[in-house]
């Protein structure tokens, strides 16, 4: 993988901690982990609409009793927004209707990350799901490492619905340092035969804890060995906890990614990163 790009393309005033996103014909769709609302907005005309995903939703809400929702993913017109599963309040997945603009399920999903630390052998300090995707037959949850067993597992599940008979993997990762503090998977969109991947360095040892970001990095594992490509730093300020893919073409693929600045302030950056396939 060759040379990159990194620039700020917009802000969207009134989303805060914004941790996943999804991008589809001049549209996005946003999450922020302190929020009980999905994010729509319009990119032309700058139009921001809240749709709730759990009752009586708020912005900022306390860490204490906060769903977490730290990944979305989407699937023809349903998208999914999943807790982390770092506390037994975080254990929510939300199946949200987009033609409807309605949320039509809420699952708890105890039982399954339950299982999914059983079979990785995770103890619960070390669960935080920080990425998913779904592709109709598969569901694959990205853990982010940044709990003290540094635990960075990519699960892959074989099942049209979580709650039918599955098929269950786990891939292992030890990802790059910055200054000593191995990264951590923070999102991860999958793309040809291919997962594009963020992780980030924070100086913690908690999934529940923030602490100082030192820098994020862009890499890909192959599908079909589950062995990572490349990685490459991009900053070296910044936390990325959301990626999509914007374009794609034979030279180059483009991303959108927002950034969690651990704030109360009620503004989310956007921005695109360019990567060069050659």
């Amino acid at each position: 993988m060759g040379k990159f790009t990194l620039e700020l393309l917009f802000q969207i005033i009134g989303i805060g901690s914004a941790s996943g996103l999804f991008y589809q014909d001049n549209k996005l769709l946003v999450i922020g982990d302190n929020s009980g609302y999905l994010y729509e907005y319009q990119i032309d005309s700058k139009e921001l609409q809240r749709l709730e995903l759990v009752n009586n939703p708020t912005e900022n809400t306390p860490k204490k009793v906060k769903s977490d929702f730290e990944s979305l993913t989407v699937f023809q017109d349903t998208a999914y927004v999943f807790g982390s599963g770092s506390t037994p309040t975080r254990n929510a997945m939300i199946a949200f209707d987009q033609n409807q603009k309605k949320r039509i399920s809420t699952n708890n999903l105890t039982d399954l990350y339950t299982v999914m630390q059983n079979f990785a052998s995770i103890k619960p300090e070390d669960f935080n799901i920080e990425g998913s995707i779904y592709e109709g037959d598969n569901w694959y949850f990205f853990n982010r490492g940044n709990g003290p067993g540094n635990r960075n597992t990519l699960f892959s599940l074989h099942a049209k619905k979580l709650n039918e008979e599955f098929s269950l993997m786990s891939n292992e990762y030890k990802l790059p340092k910055i200054k000593g503090i191995r990264s951590s998977f923070t999102d991860a969109v999958l793309v040809d035969d291919s997962f594009y991947f963020l992780s980030t360095v924070e100086n913690t040892q908690s999934t529940y804890a923030d602490g100082e970001i030192l820098g994020s990095f862009i890499g890909r594992i192959n599908l079909e060995t589950m062995k990572i490509d490349f990685t490459k730093k991009i900053t070296s300020t910044q936390k990325f906890e959301g990626l999509t893919v914007y374009k794609n073409s034979k030279d180059k693929i483009e991303f959108l990614l927002c950034e969690d600045k651990d704030t109360a302030t009620l503004e989310a950056a956007i921005y695109k990163l360019t990567l060069d396939k050659k």
